[in-house]
């Protein structure tokens, strides 16, 4: 980690949370940054303006219409200052600000002014951030390309246990690390990301599907957009939003997914099959709707194979990228994923149990274990935006090995 004369503007609004801000400001300093910190009057509350001075090494800013600083537009040169911008807590009321565009204070008004990368790391109590409101305020935040650290889980300030707690000072100062020192580090890779379940059409209004929601495939497609490179999400019907800077391309069947993986693989260096593919489609899709009859309980159904996307994909004799699919199992996890390593030919596979609740289809957390010819790593259960970034790091190492081998 290098954050030697990196420009930290540290944003902090009114949330419990500030109380750790001291600690991150020694941290990031610990780390080589230079900090700014600009606090909202509701922060005051939470924490003194002496602490972050005397750790910061700086004159903390809190007034839009400071005559001194305003001499030579203040909030403009603190705005082209930074390398980045960080709201730590990030309260719902700052969140919604700036999803609105709002700039009624100087931190929300250095936001729109600068061109630095923004983050957020979300600090509330775990109603006001499930809230339907603050969850669409996120996404609109999103879709722009903020960086959206957390939050973590755990006991709150008011007594309830859930999600809604601010990232420890130590996980933001990594995440920091990564938004700057990473987020051109892939721009020279093409990678393609298939998520989302297929829908296998019977007749005109039913048809064979699965319960994706497609949240693992979206979630790696943003971490490595958001680390540099050019993204192509193969997406199946879900009710998702593009992650900012992907180029999605939507599908239904697993006939157009397998025509759209092979011709999008020619051209990428990564390819990684995410989706819930069906694995029977109806060997005659009927053109009227199938009516039941009374005289009989039972409908027969002929199913036949689809073709197999990873496996092909990972079969390609000419431009081959590296290929890691992924095993949804519910039992016998290990040894499916194994099997499917080897018989598919595949450089790396990702297990994931979706036998729990708490974790895989129509969750927000997950957790998998990457298998690979010489060994494993297993990815504790986390919120799968975090597990998407955990997991592309560790596909970036092994693709790295695996150019290297073909060079010598």
């Amino acid at each position: 980690m290098n954050l030697a004369n990196k420009h930290i503007l540290l944003g902090i609004s009114g949330g419990i949370a500030a109380y750790k801000c001291p600690e991150l400001v020694r941290q990031l300093k610990k780390m080589g940054a230079q900090v700014h910190i600009v606090m909202t009057d509701s922060a005051k509350h939470f924490v003194s303006d002496l602490s972050l001075q005397a750790v910061s090494g700086n004159k903390v800013s809190d007034d839009l219409f400071d005559a001194s600083a305003e001499l030579s537009m203040g909030h403009i040169e603190l705005a082209k200052w930074a390398d980045l911008v960080l709201i730590a807590p990030a309260t719902a009321n700052i969140i919604a600000k700036l999803a609105h565009g709002l700039a009624d204070d100087l931190l929300t008004t250095l936001c729109l002014a600068t061109s630095a990368p923004i983050a957020v790391a979300p600090a509330m109590n775990q109603y006001m951030y499930q809230a339907e409101i603050t969850q669409q305020n996120i996404t609109a935040l999103t879709r722009r390309g903020v960086h959206i650290l957390g939050p973590d889980k755990g006991e709150q300030a008011c007594g309830d246990v859930g999600p809604g707690r601010m990232l420890e000072p130590a996980t933001l100062v990594n995440h920091i690390d990564n938004i700057l020192s990473q987020s051109t580090a892939l721009s020279h890779l093409n990678i393609v990301v298939t998520a989302g379940p297929t829908q296998e059409e019977l007749d005109p209004v039913r048809y064979i599907t699965n319960h994706s929601s497609g949240k693992m495939g979206f979630a790696i497609a943003k971490a490595a957009v958001s680390l540099g490179a050019k993204v192509t999400l193969i997406s199946g019907p879900v009710n998702l939003e593009t992650p900012y800077n992907v180029n999605r391309h939507n599908v239904r069947t697993a006939i157009d997914m397998h025509q759209a993986a092979l011709e999008y693989a020619q051209h990428a260096d990564i390819f990684i099959a995410c989706a819930a593919v069906a694995d029977y489609r109806a060997k005659v899709v009927a053109d009227q709707k199938m009516k039941k009859h009374d005289d009989s309980n039972e409908l027969v159904l002929t199913l036949v194979k689809n073709p197999d996307i990873v496996a092909d994909v990972a079969n390609m004799q000419h431009n081959r990228p590296f290929v890691v699919g992924f095993a949804a199992e519910t039992h016998n996890v290990e040894a499916y994923a194994l099997k499917k390593l080897t018989t598919k030919h595949l450089d790396m596979i990702c297990a994931n149990d979706v036998s729990s609740k708490q974790q895989g289809f129509n969750t927000d957390d997950n957790a998998l274990t990457l298998y690979w010819k010489s060994g494993k790593l297993p990815l504790p259960l986390t919120n799968k935006n975090q597990l998407g970034l955990q997991l592309v790091t560790e596909i970036i190492k092994h693709y790295n090995e695996y150019t290297n081998e073909k060079k010598n």
